[in-house]
């Protein structure tokens, strides 16, 4: 599908059409090319960064571990979204399984109906409810704005990658019903599923922090069981020819 080992090209020669809206924009990039080690560590230094200078200037010390760890979880979810892209572009697959994995984009509606489904989670259910609502418990009763909008966009970074999650898991099987592979393929493509239960498995690092919160707590932990168990079970009925 594309000339030339994946891993070794900058994100920037990513052909559009044949990759996920985040691989898209790290190669849109004006002017820069970045490598894909580059791309993360700056996704993951600007972040962290932000968590470090907000807790310093507003005095929210208590917020930087889970911070940290979204911040984290986060860039986990880039790498394997790095790897999962570059492995299977390597491979020569049916044309209609790389349109329905790139092409759709419908990645970004599952993670947009996360991030709307977790906005309204944590600023209209939450404050109806008796408990202090998580934002409050770890920003205060008057949050800075800038706090917030940090969050926000940390959290969306998460909800993209976990919508791109479960799309790669319900193509994933989708493949493994129509498609049989020789077995070379077969073993990259087990090793791409691989890497989706990684992503889910590295989300358990959250739970820790939403034990008094049982709506979050079995909507990650819910998450992390069905794509893991869907990647896996995609990964062992691949059918070799």
């Amino acid at each position: 599908m594309q000339r030339g080992p994946p891993e070794e090209r900058p994100a920037a020669q990513t052909e559009y059409g044949e990759a996920w809206v985040y691989e898209s924009i790290v190669g849109a990039l004006p002017g820069i090319e970045l490598t894909d080690g580059q791309a993360i560590a700056l996704q993951l230094g600007l972040f962290q960064l932000g968590v470090f200078v907000f807790a310093w200037v507003y005095d929210l010390w208590g917020a930087v571990l889970p911070g940290t760890i979204a911040v984290a979880v986060a860039a986990v979810g880039s790498v394997v979204m790095l790897r999962m892209g570059r492995t299977t572009r390597r491979l020569d697959l049916p044309e209609a399984y790389g349109r329905m994995l790139f092409g759709s984009s419908i990645e970004v509606v599952l993670g947009v109906l996360a991030f709307v489904a977790l906005v309204t989670h944590l600023f209209v259910f939450e404050p109806r409810q008796e408990a202090t609502p998580l934002v409050e418990s770890l920003f205060g009763t008057e949050p800075p704005i800038v706090v917030v909008y940090l969050m926000l966009l940390v959290l969306w970074d998460l909800c993209y990658r976990i919508g791109t999650s479960w799309w790669a898991a319900v193509v994933a099987a989708w493949r493994s019903r129509r498609y049989a592979f020789d077995e070379s393929t077969a073993t990259a493509l087990r090793r791409v599923d691989a890497w989706n239960v990684l992503f889910g498995l590295s989300q358990l690092a959250l739970l820790p922090f939403l034990t008094d919160r049982p709506v979050l707590l079995a909507a990650v932990g819910g998450h992390v069981v069905a794509v893991s168990v869907v990647s896996a079970v995609a990964a062992a009925s691949l059918r070799v020819r």
